[in-house]
């Protein structure tokens, strides 16, 4: 739901409905818009950039997306999910997710495809579970789904000796920044926030996505693009790492609030627009915060920072009446 009181779908699109009345090629369609509903949009072209980006990554991560994304939408079919619900994408997004999540930590093993089926289940009961306890403060559940169902996998992985198979890769240390930064590390930064969405660090996946965005409107591409220098400015500002800072650690957040305030779930307006801003710079600075709250016990940040920073700023919207959506009330 948005601050409104009405249904969030991310973004929309015309004809996803017939579409998946289509079958199989509802079902394909659906699972293709899940995996543009990552950065909140459920243009099939998007989904198909996307998804090109990310076999483009590897195989395994192609792989993992593509099932990741199948799995959670048929789990949404089997559970009887509102019909719309899955047309627009919204119950495959987290499973694509997770999916990569799943095979980057733990590797690619038979006991790595046992536990995507789990985990892309559970993402879809989770999801509807935070829809309802989400929803009479006007908030949408997010990637919030993913964070929790792969936190807790990976972390408890290593504590059973069929799954795990070796250490994952390190959290992002925050501490020993570096302000000194090349146009090389910037430009790359600028490109990694973008793929690093899907916890990929490479710029020329971030390219590939973001021309997916472009496919979405100019002012989804715009917020994403301002996201991302909002990000790398933040970021640099604080004294990140460079070596983080151009990988996109510390961006990626910042591209899914751009994303999100700046060309979704608030109108197009001025204020709206700094406002995303703001959210994408004070995302950079809680990545930070969050990596070194799980650092301890081998936690992931994943997008938690999107997710708070989002859900705070979007309940904030009611009360400041220059930012509130449009149609809202009292």
């Amino acid at each position: 739901m948005d601050i409104s009181g009405e249904e969030v779908t991310h973004g929309t699109d015309r004809g996803p409905r017939r579409a998946l009345d289509r079958e199989p090629l509802g079902y394909l369609t659906a699972a293709l818009r899940g995996v543009g509903q990552v950065d909140l949009q459920p243009r099939l072209l998007t989904g198909a950039f996307i998804l090109a980006g990310l076999w483009a990554a590897g195989w395994r991560v192609g792989l993992f997306a593509t099932l990741g994304t199948l799995l959670s939408t048929a789990a949404a079919y089997a559970f009887g999910v509102d019909r719309d619900s899955i047309a627009q994408g919204l119950q495959g997004f987290s499973g694509c997710l997770t999916g990569i999540a799943l095979v980057g930590s733990l590797g690619h093993h038979p006991a790595t495809y046992v536990l995507t089926v789990v985990g892309c289940v559970l993402c879809t009961v989770l999801t509807a579970a935070l829809g309802t306890l989400l929803a009479p403060y006007g908030l949408s559940a997010l990637t919030a789904p993913f964070c929790v169902v792969s936190g807790v996998i990976v972390l408890g992985a290593p504590s059973f000796a069929r799954i795990w198979h070796g250490d994952p890769a390190p959290v992002a240390d925050p501490t020993g920044g570096d302000p000194a930064i090349t146009f090389t590390d910037l430009w790359h930064a600028f490109f990694g926030n973008v793929s690093q969405v899907f916890l990929v660090d490479s710029w020329y996946v971030g390219l590939i996505m973001l021309a997916g965005l472009a496919c979405a409107g100019a002012r989804v591409v715009l917020a994403a693009a301002l996201g991302s220098v909002a990000g790398i400015v933040a970021a640099w500002a604080l004294g990140a790492p460079t070596a983080q800072i151009a990988s996109g650690i510390y961006g990626y957040n910042a591209v899914l609030v751009g994303i999100a305030l700046g060309a979704v779930l608030l109108p197009a307006t001025p204020w709206n627009a700094g406002y995303a801003l703001f959210g994408a710079a004070l995302s950079t600075g809680l990545t930070a915060a969050i990596t070194s709250f799980f650092k301890p016990f081998d936690g992931h940040t994943f997008t938690w920072p999107f997710i708070l920073t989002t859900w705070a700023l979007l309940a904030a919207v009611p009360r400041l009446p220059r930012l509130r959506a449009a149609g809202a009330t009292g």
